[in-house]
């Protein structure tokens, strides 16, 4: 058995229960496939607080992918209303899971969520 079998890959934990998760949706309801073999060769195995970490960071990444989008006048699931209000609050719950004691992240940090917020506070809010 390989090293990484015995420990998280992301904090080193030793002797925890580890999580792989390779298919379901992106914040938006999108399928994704983060084992498809044209994207991912080495998948990693993260503890259980890891692992929450890094769907934060799927979370975050997705919305700042769309925020991206809009930015360049494409469009962006953050041009529905609906959608741009869950993503706002998504964001804030994020920034107060990093903000709560002992939550520290080998992922995400909360400086990156404060100033996607901040950029999201300066568009208007579709109708």
């Amino acid at each position: 058995m390989d090293d990484w079998n015995h420990s998280c890959q992301a904090c080193g934990s030793p002797d925890v229960p580890l999580t792989k998760l390779s298919l379901g949706k992106d914040f938006f309801g999108r399928p994704y496939d983060r084992l498809s073999p044209s994207s991912d060769q080495n998948p990693r195995w993260y503890c259980t607080s890891c692992s929450f970490h890094k769907q934060l960071q799927r979370d975050f990444r997705d919305i700042l992918a769309e925020f991206d989008k809009l930015r360049a006048s494409f469009i962006s699931e953050l041009s529905k209303a609906d959608e741009f209000r869950r993503a706002s609050l998504r964001l804030y719950e994020i920034r107060t899971i990093l903000d709560a004691p002992k939550q520290t992240s080998q992922f995400l940090s909360n400086r990156d969520v404060t100033v996607l917020m901040e950029r999201l506070n300066t568009l208007t809010m579709p109708v």
